[in-house]
């Protein structure tokens, strides 16, 4: 007995394209990759923010797939912006865009919920199978960043590498910090002088481009100094 096969005339339908948000204060970066990834039709460029409280709102309003996230912004910095758009949408991946390969904020991001690092000078054929990649379900990393993270996680890295090169006393001095301590009770703690923890302190913010103890609690927690 033979079973007659009805063959389709229809063709597969095509893979859906890919949409993206662009997120970076550069005005000619973002608009360049943007250019560069259009031209690619596996991709479309929905929308363009300038930093990460606009990467939040249009994430609400257009719904991309991936976000191209710059790390250092004005307003609200790329690893914060990533934490609050997978909260509220997890189905959103995130991508970090950084130029260092060396990048200090590797950990930060991932915990925040990217979904992996590109380096801004990657070709754009690999950034759009990196984006790809992520809408698939997969974590993608240059092999630079990569490395990073090994160096961090086996202990390869110094500490003031690890904190925005902050000497060991800083960091020291930053925990204090960050748990409520005044500059008299860390010289007490130390067996220093009160005149020495300030320049300790001082140099510090000068190092992180931070002005006062609140942003100074904010880094220790992003850096997992302390827990609050």
């Amino acid at each position: 007995m033979s079973v007659a096969i009805q063959q389709s005339n229809e063709a597969p339908a095509p893979p859906r394209t890919a949409r993206v948000l662009i997120t970076d204060d550069q005005t000619l970066f973002r608009s360049g990759l943007a250019r560069l990834l259009d031209i690619d039709a596996r991709v479309s460029v929905v929308g363009e923010a300038v930093d990460g409280l606009e990467a939040i709102k249009l994430s609400q309003s257009l719904k991309p797939d991936v976000v191209l996230m710059d790390i250092k912004m004005p307003n609200l910095d790329g690893i914060e912006a990533t934490r609050r758009i997978v909260a509220e949408n997890p189905k959103v991946k995130v991508l970090m865009l950084t130029t260092f390969e060396a990048d200090n904020h590797v950990i930060q991001a991932l915990k925040a919920g990217a979904s992996g690092y590109v380096l801004k000078d990657s070709q754009p054929g690999a950034i759009v199978s990196s984006i790809l990649a992520v809408v698939a379900g997969e974590r993608v990393m240059a092999g630079a960043v990569a490395n990073r993270v090994l160096e961090m996680l086996t202990g390869a890295t110094t500490p003031k590498e690890f904190y925005d090169g902050l000497t060991a006393r800083e960091v020291e001095i930053l925990k204090m910090l960050a748990t409520g301590m005044a500059n008299k009770q860390i010289a007490y703690r130390l067996k220093i002088s009160e005149k020495t923890v300030r320049n300790h302190v001082s140099n510090m913010y000068e190092k992180l481009d931070i002005y006062d103890r609140a942003q100074a609690v904010l880094y220790a927690v992003r850096k997992g100094l302390v827990e609050i």
